[in-house]
């Protein structure tokens, strides 16, 4: 499946419905209850809370889950680009548009489409959202007739939708539609007693991953990551985890393998050089880290690492057909922001 199609993704997604947390626990209860119904789910959430991860469960225990799952991360294309991918278009309908290409609400019959950072789509789009999700029908930029899809809408936001409305950002008609049911996903530090069991579980895939013998933190280690509050959830966990898996020769996590913000260092104090690790190696976690940081935007993260938005693109593709990209698969398509 292309860049914005993928199924899930690692990060978030592997720690985020793990735990014995009460707040955890009832998140998984309503996954149940709500996964085998058709209502449209709103889920909303912090960045790195695993929203990705939820809707791949309310589509795995569905009556959909043996059809498509498809994604789409709204706020990775300009509008004209964005109508495309949800709708499709016909030969000549825009420059550059040599033939017609399915939209995701066709790719997606059968099946459940999972839109995410809905609020950052356009007015415009919206429109056109709203019509799919009361008359189940649309038209490919171009094109004039009217197809239908059989399709199960998730959406996601880290925003507060309904500030948005208040704003004029979102349309309200919208809102309501897209929130029969709304899901809100805990942060991180509000269930700081299942950091331990996400951290282990997040440390064994990723020694795996990267091929490296670590076997676990040391006390200190594991006191620094209970102790920080993880802005970033899960998603922030798993990328101080990977790191110190690269650069660690030992086969405990020590406090010095974790970044120094951990500790309360000022966030100035630069990073050593790293030892044991190769440049491609560490060019590809600076990427990633990056890319989380500013939620995709591939124009932001170039800005912020002195490199081309298109060398960003390069290194995405790259690493999608090695087999190691699992978070920012959609940012290729991303338009200069």
């Amino acid at each position: 499946m292309d860049c914005g199609g993928r199924v899930v993704s690692r990060g978030a997604g592997i720690g985020a419905l793990i735990g014995t947390d009460p707040c955890i626990e009832r998140l998984r209860r309503t996954i149940a209850q709500v996964a085998p119904t058709a209502a449209t789910v709103l889920l909303s959430g912090e960045t790195g809370t695993g929203k990705e991860l939820a809707a791949t469960a309310i589509h795995a225990h569905s009556p959909r889950a043996r059809r498509p799952l498809v994604r789409l991360h709204c706020a990775s294309l300009a509008e004209p680009m964005l109508e495309s991918e949800l709708f499709g278009h016909e030969p000549g309908a825009f420059p550059g548009a040599l033939a017609r290409r399915e939209g995701r609400f066709e790719k997606a019959d059968g099946g459940t489409l999972f839109l995410d950072e809905i609020s950052e789509i356009p007015r415009g789009t919206q429109v056109k959202l709203l019509r799919f999700l009361q008359e189940r029908g649309f038209e490919r930029i171009g094109g004039s007739e009217t197809l239908h899809s059989d399709v199960r809408v998730i959406a996601a936001t880290r925003r507060n939708l309904r500030a948005e409305v208040a704003a004029g950002r979102f349309r309200e008609d919208l809102f309501y539609r897209l929130g029969i049911v709304h899901i809100e996903l805990p942060a991180l530090r509000g269930r700081c007693s299942d950091i331990r069991q996400i951290a282990g579980m997040l440390l064994a895939q990723l020694a795996e991953q990267h091929g490296r013998p670590v076997d676990g933190f040391t006390p200190e280690a594991l006191d620094m990551l209970l102790a920080y509050p993880w802005p970033g959830n899960v998603r922030e966990l798993e990328n101080a985890i990977e790191e110190a898996v690269v650069i660690a020769k030992e086969r405990w996590i020590q406090p010095a393998h974790l970044e120094p913000s951990l500790c309360g260092k000022p966030p100035g104090v630069a990073t050593p050089l790293i030892p044991g690790s190769t440049l491609a190696e560490i060019e590809r976690v600076a990427i990633l880290r990056t890319l989380d940081v500013v939620g995709g935007s591939t124009s932001r993260a170039a800005a912020m690492l002195g490199i081309s938005t298109r060398k960003i693109q390069y290194r995405i593709r790259e690493y999608r057909e090695g087999g190691s990209l699992d978070r920012a698969a959609s940012a290729e398509q991303r338009s200069a922001q």
